[in-house]
């Protein structure tokens, strides 16, 4: 046989390179006063931590780039195992931050179990779907099998608790089984189930509903409290105007809004390099989510197909999320802008994600560099349909 094997996907990389290193300068200003004001004066701790994360998280990106993806048919759901017992030992021995028991701290690093949990539960499903094709349409040995991964991480990331990444991670979930053919009549069936239970859960504690009373109200009390981040953000944002007002200078930052260097990071970039700022922010996510979109479509396996797919889909949902959330468009939820936000998991894991599916399209025929010959198989030359 004669696959064709190729450069990587050039849009992608310079757009994730661009954002990891656009996120130092960013991060930098956004978090300068509250790093002064909780760590003793010191008004470079959080840079410096942020800085030494998006060097490690190019490095994930180089290490994801230059794996052969099709290694990942034989761990994934060892990987997946890892990522449960990581989640079910914080649960129990988890550090509690802002009432919720999310990190797992190990010597002076910590991290959030669950952005492991869902780059691996995208990748083992892709290797469950690509392996299960002949019979994907059957309930019980096609797609009963995914939906017990896909509770298992869900549910324990729900106990943390942890809603709005619980149920990103579902969407994403039923988003790679639609691309990769489970019967649409499973799908629909377990959402009709599934989604009154989800609903009643989200409104069952008191400061998700205060949230969600925050987006649809005006008046005073947990309502308005609840508001307040949002608020801030969108005076920020207008703050800007159509220029900015210029890097460094900033109002918001002066701690009027708590999580500038995190879950609003978004509102810092509108203020300080305005609404043209944001529109290139947020275009580099739309051309990862094109290319990547077009890297599954002329990938040369299911596998690589189906994760090519998870992959854009958990980086694109998670920005439209954050960005959504920042505008005032949706209730808050707490994620992070991909690859921008202050984080340290969230940073390396999506940029390893990211050189996957840089790997991925190496694969492709968007850029032959060279022909690698093996055998000649019985059947068509694999690829030869995407021609």
């Amino acid at each position: 046989m004669k696959q064709k094997t190729g450069h990587i996907d050039l849009w992608i990389f310079l757009s994730v390179l661009a954002l990891m290193m656009f996120s130092v300068g960013v991060v930098y200003s956004a978090s300068v006063s509250i790093s002064g004001a909780r760590h003793g004066g010191d008004y470079n701790y959080l840079i410096r931590n942020h800085s030494i994360r998006v060097v490690l998280g190019i490095a994930a990106l180089f290490v994801g780039m230059f794996v052969n993806y099709h290694l990942y048919r034989g761990i994934s759901k060892y990987l997946l195992i890892i990522a449960l017992v990581l989640l079910g030992y914080t649960l129990i021995g988890g550090t509690v931050v802002k009432g919720a028991q999310r990190w797992v701290t190990l010597g002076p690093a910590s991290f959030q179990p669950s952005e492991f949990a869902k780059f691996a539960l995208v990748m083992h499903l892709s290797v469950l779907l690509a392996t299960k094709q002949r019979y994907i349409r059957d309930f019980r040995n096609g797609f009963l099998p995914m939906l017990f991964w896909i509770l298992a991480v869900v549910g324990l990331v729900f106990l943390q608790p942890n809603f709005s990444t619980g149920a990103i991670i579902m969407g994403i979930s039923f988003m790679v089984l639609f691309v990769g053919r489970v019967d649409i009549k499973h799908l629909v069936g377990v959402a009709v189930a599934g989604i009154p239970i989800i609903l009643v859960y989200a409104v069952s504690a008191t400061y998700r509903w205060n949230r969600i009373m925050a987006h649809f109200t005006e008046g005073g009390g947990a309502a308005s409290a609840g508001n307040y981040q949002v608020e801030q953000a969108i005076i920020g944002l207008g703050s800007g105007g159509i220029f900015g007002v210029g890097l460094g200078m900033s109002k918001q930052r002066e701690l009027f809004l708590p999580e500038s260097y995190t879950d609003f990071i978004f509102a810092i970039v509108g203020e300080e390099y305005g609404f043209i700022g944001g529109v290139i922010i947020l275009a580099l996510f739309v051309i990862i989510m094109v290319r990547g979109m077009k890297i599954a479509k002329r990938a040369t396996d299911d596998l690589g197909r189906f994760l090519a797919v998870g992959i854009t889909c958990t980086i694109t949902v998670y920005a439209i999320v954050n960005a959504m959330v920042t505008t005032g468009l949706v209730p808050t939820t707490g994620l992070p802008m991909p690859l921008l936000s202050y984080g340290g998991t969230t940073i390396i894991f999506t940029a390893f994600a990211l050189g996957v599916l840089l790997n991925i399209s190496m694969f492709t025929r968007i850029r032959p560099r060279e022909i690698v010959t093996a055998p000649e198989p019985d059947g068509p030359v694999v690829g030869e349909l995407y021609q």
